[in-house]
């Protein structure tokens, strides 16, 4: 599903972005047991080219069993939020007409 949220659909272009974006070289055949079963085992490694890949977290890859996977993941955060400028603190004195 988190592929085919970022417009991936086939295990070439996610080979590709492993390559490209992680420097992981997966064969034809591993990729393609990635799209179509579920692995029992993943290395660390591998997940974390996914991820990179992907731009994803491993939460987003991942569902415990008995779960059902969100159909849409929440949005992600800023990388930088944006800040406020310092409020000035308020004058202990009130200013008076002038007369």
């Amino acid at each position: 599903m988190t592929a085919a949220q970022r417009g991936i659909w086939t295990g070439t272009e996610l080979r590709r972005l492993l390559a490209e974006r992680a420097g992981l070289e997966l064969s034809a055949a591993s990729v393609s047991a990635l799209f179509t079963k579920q692995p029992s085992q993943v290395k660390l490694s591998t997940l974390a080219a996914l991820c990179a890949a992907l731009d994803c977290t491993p939460g987003d890859l991942l569902t415990l069993p008995g779960s059902t996977a969100p159909s849409v993941p929440p949005p992600r955060p800023d990388p930088v939020p944006d800040r406020q400028p310092p409020q000035q603190p308020a004058s202990r004195y009130r200013s008076l007409p002038l007369l």
